[in-house]
Order: structure tokens, then sequence, then C-alpha cells
């Protein structure tokens, strides 16, 4: 009976081990046109050199998918994971351009998001002093703000977890830039997507085994005691 209590354990847990990342190109890392080394790739709204991904925004605005190895006015500008991360403020007049994906969902099922956005506080530069992502789904899921302040000559990241539960087949994320006109960075990399089902009560026979399951472990125990 250990054993099975053991089993069903380990079963749970391979269960939850295999949730996929339901977004295409979270890190970035894959574009049309490869990133040169030091350097950075726009793209406008429509575009969609960046797969998986559209960008959205103003007329005239832009994107900028950014090599971990850029560095400008004596800062630099790691990725949080991979070889890129996506700026949402590009080079355009800073505004509130972005990128958006579609996701296939199902209705009812809760949706864990993840994602890092990276900041910038150097004053000295035009890079500073916070960096907000605005994230919707249709409709608002909230304002993300990374404020660190020891982020003076190198770009540090932020973690951010959310969760929604889907209420159509198809979700669009939208990630946002927020920032202020006059902050020309703003990070958004890492991104993950994870279904984690829909609320349930175990089935009796479920609940049975595991009782049962543990029943036995405490009798085993007091029997080798």
């Amino acid at each position: 009976m250990f054993k099975s209590l053991v089993a069903i354990i380990f079963a749970l847990a391979a269960v939850g081990a295999a949730r996929a990342n339901l977004i295409t190109n979270g890190s970035f890392e894959t574009t049309s046109t490869p990133v040169p080394a030091g350097s950075y790739n726009l793209y406008s709204p429509g575009a969609t050199g960046l797969t998986g991904w559209t960008v959205v925004g103003p007329a005239g605005s832009d994107v900028a998918d950014v090599s971990a190895s850029y560095t400008h006015d004596g800062v630099t500008f790691p990725a949080e994971d991979g070889s890129y991360w996506l700026d949402l403020t590009g080079l355009s007049s800073n505004t509130t351009e972005g990128v958006a994906q579609t996701i296939a969902t199902t209705v009812g099922h809760s949706y864990s998001l993840t994602f890092w956005v990276g900041n910038v506080d150097n004053p000295a530069t035009t890079f500073g002093a916070t960096s907000t992502v605005v994230l919707s789904n249709g409709m608002s899921l909230g304002s993300f703000t990374n404020s660190c302040t020891t982020c003076v000559n190198t770009q540090q990241w932020q973690m951010f977890t959310t969760t929604f539960t889907a209420s159509s087949t198809s979700t669009t994320l939208q990630f946002i830039n927020g920032d202020s006109a006059s902050d020309n960075t703003n990070g958004l990399d890492n991104v993950s997507l994870v279904d984690t089902g829909a609320p349930s009560v175990p089935e009796p026979s479920t609940i049975m085994l595991l009782g049962s399951g543990l029943i036995g472990l405490i009798g085993w125990r007091k029997y080798r005691a």
C-alpha cells in the first residue's frame, strides 16, 4: 500500500511537470531576420518578424528585439533568458506600442502567466527611472512596474505572475509599453503561460485510494515501531 501511495504522488508530480508553455517564442529568440550581435532589429505595428508575435501600437511606433550584448551610454543590457530581449519602447517616440499573441484556451480553465520586466534607472542617460508593462487579454490584467534603483549601469529583471480564467476558446494577450515619453527602455522577456486546469473535486475512487494508502502507511509505521 505504501508503494501505491508513493506511485500516486509521483504520478501527480509528473502531470504538473508536463504542463507546457503555451506561448510561442516567449524569449524573443526567433526572428525572420537574425539580430546582429550587439545591436537590435526594429518592428513596426502589424509586423510579424517576431515569430509568434504581432506588433501593435500607433502608426510610426516600433519595438526592438535587442541583443544581450548591446551597450549604450555605458549601460549594458543583458537578457533575462537566452540571447535576446524585447524593448517595448523601440526607437520611435515613446508611446503605447507593444506586442500581442493569440493562444488557444479552454473556457473555464485557469491560466498562470509569468513574465519578466527589465529596467535601468540612470537619470544621466535617457534610460530610467522605472519600467511599466500594461497587460490585457481583452480586459485589463493590470500594470506591472520594475522600480529597481540599483540598476544604474546594468539592466535588471523582475518577475511578475498573474492569473486569469479563459472565457473564450482563444485569448489574445497584449503587452503594452507603459513608460513615460522620456524613458527609452522597457524590457520584456521570458514570457510563459500555463494551463492550470479547471477547478475540480477529486473522484470518490481517488479519495478512497489516497485514504487507504495513508491508513496503510500509518499501520506500516506502527508495525515497524
